[in-house]
């Protein structure tokens, strides 16, 4: 199965899978224009991160420990960040400058 984005203020689905949410999940700067964004959550326990492009295609893929996720990687342009800590899972849509 093919991944479905849908873009939004803030919430985005991928697949059919229903939104769930990660307690006092935040994350900033966004948009970002340096090469790091800060992700917390009320547990900030690890965070398994994916990084899809506007193709639906994984462009970084990344397992934290603490709330800081290196995207130097990243071109400039709008992606979706999925999120996983402690079976929930939370997708956002990410700005990079």
């Amino acid at each position: 199965m093919a991944p479905l984005f849908s873009f939004g203020q803030e919430l985005v689905s991928v697949n059919d899978t229903p939104a769930q949410t990660v307690g006092g999940f935040k994350m900033y700067p966004n948009p970002v224009y340096g090469e790091e964004i800060y992700i917390t959550t009320e547990t900030n326990g690890t965070k398994a991160i994916q990084i899809f492009d506007v193709f639906g295609e994984v462009v970084l893929t990344e397992k934290i420990t603490t709330n800081t996720l290196n995207i130097a990687k990243l071109v400039p342009g709008v992606y979706v960040l999925q999120v996983t800590e402690n079976k929930h899972t939370m997708t956002r849509k990410l700005v990079v400058k």
